[in-house]
């Protein structure tokens, strides 16, 4: 359970120190070059940010690290890059009797890039080390349904692990593994595709420190070199046997604070790809790119999230100023007028892209997500007004665009309240900065998040943010009623019957206003005439392996 907050949508620096870097990245790289003349060793040049911890799986909730970890790993499952549909990588079944105990059985030959084998172990001691309460991994929790979890990684404040493996993993043979669950998750297969479950090597182990400075993983690209702030170089792992193997030489991944100069940088020819066009960039985007512009639908939907952790945000009555907040935001004329149909005003906390079935339920927020002046100023009014008489909307200032659309909601509370000051924008320099100061609890005010689904189920749109103590529940949030109900639909022995539970849960959210969802966002990027075969994939995400360098 990535956050959105993950990552993508993360704040910038000066233009001009960007330029320089990723001019220096291009010059000095030996062999970076993108074009190689067709012979399929070219180099792609992205745009990239830092990303928040060391690409340990598990403590990796972020984009930016996430598309890391994805080029240099593979998981049980892979997420198809049309479809996002859950298939077997290094699984060669996953099966269950009783949608409460699964038997894992692998492939054989899949090694990591140092040569190691990928056994059962690789996953059992990984998921054992990712859950222990002394290594503090953000992802812990999406481990929490295997039994011994509570025991692992107790969490009462305070509490003490009683043990250092999960009681429901169990090895049959170096190809075979049973997992036992501690509820009825008939969809825990499709989990497995996400980052926090990959294997590790015995090098992790033995010496992480290393690790971590050099990450060896079993997927189809090699980290060369990494300099924070500045760049990380892959190159192919010619080793590599998966059926997804790099087409292109390595990927070259570049950090810009300002998606503006990557921008530039890519009309000027110094950069090949860009996944975050800029919302100043939008009205001449198609003029500038033609077909090298994609736009498409995406599993992201970006929100405001409030610290209910302070004591702004935790009196009886605040909920009626967040629902206030919420009908203040004219949706449909900031999307209309600051994103130029890469937006599509939230009407729910899902995506579209889940389809009804899946659980999208256009609406289901209602009168609380529909703009309505009148009674939005009622509520907040009713609610004890804004804290202090004003609130700041926090934002990372180096990507994603923020300040234009947070400077845009805040007007239109401001246009609602009748106090131009009631609301302003609040840049943090750094995403990395950004992230920090919400894990750490140093925000006080609202902050603008976002949601990059892991997988396509409604369970990864409200469990990870919304659960009580939850791997990117960043607002702490804490509802026994929603939690009841996540439960009830996990266990649901029916697809359709869970979705239905996740709705009943997600009305709490209505109820309460944790966040308020904003819009459902498109992947947007860009690509040079040096490269062919880009795409993103349902998560937004370049399909960096299938990129074909000319």
């Amino acid at each position: 359970m990535r956050g959105a907050t993950r990552v993508k949508w993360a704040v910038g620096v000066t233009a001009v120190a960007l330029t320089a870097a990723a001019c220096g990245s291009s010059n000095d790289s030996g062999g970076s070059s993108s074009s190689t003349g067709g012979s399929g060793g070219g180099i792609v040049r992205a745009s990239w940010g830092d990303p928040q911890n060391p690409l340990e799986p598990a403590d990796t909730t972020e984009v930016q690290g996430g598309k890391v970890l994805d080029l240099i790993f593979r998981g049980l499952k892979k997420y198809n890059p049309k479809t996002a549909k859950a298939e077997n990588m290094i699984a060669s079944s996953i099966t269950s009797t009783d949608s409460q105990n699964f038997d894992i059985k692998l492939k054989s030959g899949w090694t990591f890039s140092n040569g190691e084998p990928v056994t059962s172990d690789s996953f059992i001691n990984a998921w054992n080390f990712d859950t222990q309460l002394k290594n503090s991994q953000l992802n812990a929790s999406f481990f929490q349904y295997i039994d011994g979890y509570d025991k692992v990684h107790p969490d009462a404040t305070g509490a003490k692990a009683t043990a250092t493996t999960l009681s429901g993993l169990t090895k049959v043979s170096a190809t075979e593994f049973k997992v036992r669950l501690n509820q009825k998750f008939a969809l825990f297969p499709d989990t497995l595709g996400y980052a926090a479950f990959y294997p590790l090597p015995q090098a992790f182990f033995t010496n992480r420190k290393a690790w971590e400075a050099k990450p060896i993983g079993n997927g189809p690209y090699l980290i060369s070199s990494y300099a924070k702030g500045s760049k990380m170089q892959l190159q192919k792992w010619n080793g590599y046997k998966g059926p997804d193997p790099a087409q292109n030489g390595g990927v070259e991944l570049r950090v810009y604070t300002d998606n503006n100069t990557a921008y530039t940088d890519l009309q000027a020819g110094n950069l090949d790809l860009v996944d975050d066009v800029p919302v100043a960039q939008l009205p001449n985007v198609k003029s500038d790119l033609g077909n090298r512009y994609i736009n498409v639908p995406a599993g992201i939907i970006q929100t405001i999230a409030f610290p209910l952790y302070s004591s702004r945000w935790s009196s009886a009555n605040a909920a009626k100023v967040r629902q206030g907040l919420s009908m203040a935001i004219d949706r449909k004329g900031i999307t209309q007028q600051i994103f130029r149909q890469t937006r599509t005003p939230a009407t729910d906390w899902t995506s579209p892209v889940l389809g009804a079935a899946g659980g999208f339920k256009a609406g289901l927020c209602g009168d609380e997500c529909t703009f309505n002046p009148t009674k939005a100023k009622q509520l907040i009014a009713q609610g004890g007004g804004l804290p202090g008489g004003k609130i700041t909307i926090s934002y990372n200032a180096d990507t994603g665009s923020h300040k234009e659309w947070i400077d845009a909601v805040c007007n239109s509370i401001n246009n609602v309240l009748g106090n131009n000051k009631a609301c302003v924008g609040a840049p943090i320099g750094t995403f990395a900065d950004f992230r920090n100061r919400i894990t750490n609890k140093q925000l006080n005010d609202p902050f603008r998040a976002g949601w990059q689904m892991d997988y396509p189920l409604i369970q990864d749109f409200l469990q990870p943010q919304y659960f009580t103590d939850a791997s990117s529940n960043d607002s702490h949030y804490s509802s026994p009623t929603f939690d009841k109900l996540v439960n009830e639909a996990n266990a649901a022995t029916s697809s359709a019957d869970s979705v239905s539970k996740f709705q009943d849960a997600e009305r709490q959210l209505v109820i309460d206003m944790p966040a308020i969802p904003l819009w459902y966002q498109n992947g947007s990027a860009g690509f040079s005439s040096n490269l062919s075969n880009v795409a993103l994939n349902p998560f937004s995400v370049p399909v960096y392996n299938e990129i074909k360098v000319k």
